[in-house]
């Protein structure tokens, strides 16, 4: 396994947005493949946590709340041209992050964007402008609008993320596996092209997290395996999900979005409370939840194939998410508190003593059946792998660490999200980190075993349809 080699050099200072269960895990892969000592890192985080992993790192520390008022006069001293500004933060605005770093000319990478600390849940604005949708439309607008720059890498954690560089992986699979030659695609067109070819309906970004602690949760205690109020935040999002040119059955609760891509739709209801049908190889079926992601609009959008102007393919896409045990009962305490989250917060780590994460794509359609393509880190291997870290934190350190060195080594892209990247590169970096990366078909469909206890109205024809996915 190469987990020593050094992927970059780092000419500058590295200024790191938030030190949660990310932060944490991230800063030993730092130190282990990019060429930087720990003087040239600095830490603004809101709180201690973490403090002491920075101080035996021998990192500096800072304890600072960023708000609208005061994120420029913090964070510009500490911040010059080639500099890179990390941000692993929850409820400070990455829009606002990444027109600082083009004014001081810094690199720049997150794992979501974020919107300043109550967006999510604005209730004074429409529903439209709370989703991911409407938080990509700003940053991509912004890109767009300023052109070449200091490179801004967006979404790159695992999910989103990585996901976007299993999707690349999986098709390449299934057209060799289907006989369909094929060179590596160049251009999003080419790789829509690709998924159009080999009848690809939907995708779905199937995880399954079965890490466990010997201390259960306990009532009015929210517990995950990485962000508590991250996971929040989205869940309380309404449900978005890509919609595909094959769907012909509008879901009852459905909106456009006025704006954007036009790629994705969503749901008048939080992705929190939304339930579909899903599949991974060692879980089997399952119920998960539909989260809205970055990846979920991203990756649609990027698949969508227009001709003369007209779209003509695109794929339904959306995340599946069934997560730890512990994590699952907390959202629906939480649920049955309208939402109040509980005053007591977890994130599981040292105390974990079984399970991993399954974390991949699934693609749907093709004449060979359902494709898994991706990770399956336990958390006894994520303890051999790198400190301070989870199956599941272990897997984003690993896309942070990808999505940093091709910034580094293309510092001049502007903005850009996982889709712009090289899916060889980053997977290549990543790799030694995600346990056993796999593709296994399978003959699984929504329609499996359904109509029974009780008859439900499915549609036969195409079992593709997300009328058929969705737990209703």
């Amino acid at each position: 396994m190469k987990t020593e080699i050094k992927h970059a050099h780092f000419p500058g200072n590295l200024l790191m947005v938030g030190f949660g269960c990310i932060g944490q895990a991230t800063l030993p892969l730092l130190f282990r493949h990019l060429d930087i000592q720990p003087q040239q890192i600095r830490i603004v985080a809101a709180n201690e946590e973490g403090a002491a992993i920075a101080s035996e790192s021998g990192v500096a520390f800072t304890r600072q709340t960023l708000t609208r008022e005061n994120y420029r006069s913090v964070l510009e001293p500490l911040l010059g041209r080639g500099d890179f500004l990390l941000n692993l933060s929850v409820d400070i605005s990455s829009l606002a992050l990444i027109e600082l770093c083009r004014r001081r000319d810094a690199l720049y990478l997150d794992a979501s964007i974020e919107p300043w600390a109550g967006g999510y849940t604005d209730s004074s604005k429409p529903v439209a402008q709370r989703t991911n949708n409407a938080l990509r439309e700003d940053v991509l607008g912004y890109g767009r609008a300023n052109g070449p720059g200091p490179t801004a890498v967006v979404t790159q954690g695992a999910n989103p993320g990585l996901v976007s560089m299993f999707v690349k992986q999986a098709l390449l699979d299934v057209a060799a596996d289907s006989g369909v030659a094929v060179k590596k695609p160049a251009r999003h067109e080419d790789w829509a092209r690709l998924a159009c070819l080999l009848g690809i309906k939907a995708i779905h970004i199937a995880e399954r997290d079965t890490q466990t602690t010997a201390r259960r949760k306990r009532r009015g205690e929210f517990v995950n395996t990485w962000s508590v109020e991250g996971f929040i935040s989205e869940g309380l999002q309404p449900a978005e999900l890509g919609w595909g040119t094959h769907e012909r059955h509008w879901p009852a609760d459905g909106a456009r979005h006025e704006s954007g891509c036009d790629a994705v739709i969503y749901l008048n209801r939080p992705g929190a409370a939304t339930q579909v049908r899903s599949w991974t190889p060692l879980e089997g079926p399952y119920h998960g939840l539909l989260i809205t992601h970055g990846e979920t609009i991203s990756i649609a959008d990027h698949l969508t194939l227009r001709e003369n102007g007209a779209v003509v393919y695109r794929p339904t896409v959306h995340y599946a998410y069934q997560p730890c045990d512990d994590a699952l009962l907390s959202m629906h305490e939480m649920a049955g508190r309208n939402w109040q989250p509980q005053r007591n917060q977890r994130i599981i780590r040292d105390e974990i003593t079984a399970g991993m994460d399954e974390l991949g794509v699934l693609l749907m359609g093709n004449a060979k059946g359902v494709y898994w393509y991706g990770s399956r880190l336990s958390i006894e291997q994520a303890r051999q792998l790198a400190p301070y870290n989870n199956a599941t934190s272990m897997q984003v350190a690993a896309g942070v660490l990808a999505g940093m060195v091709w910034a580094l080594r293309n510092p001049r892209a502007g903005v850009v999200e996982p889709d712009d990247l090289d899916h060889e590169t980053v997977l290549e970096i990543a790799k030694p980190y995600l346990g056993e990366v796999v593709g296994v078909y399978g003959d699984w469909t929504p329609l499996r075993d359904r109509g029974r206890p009780i008859s439900e109205e499915l549609d036969r024809d195409d079992p593709w349809q997300f009328s058929n996915v969705r737990v209703t």
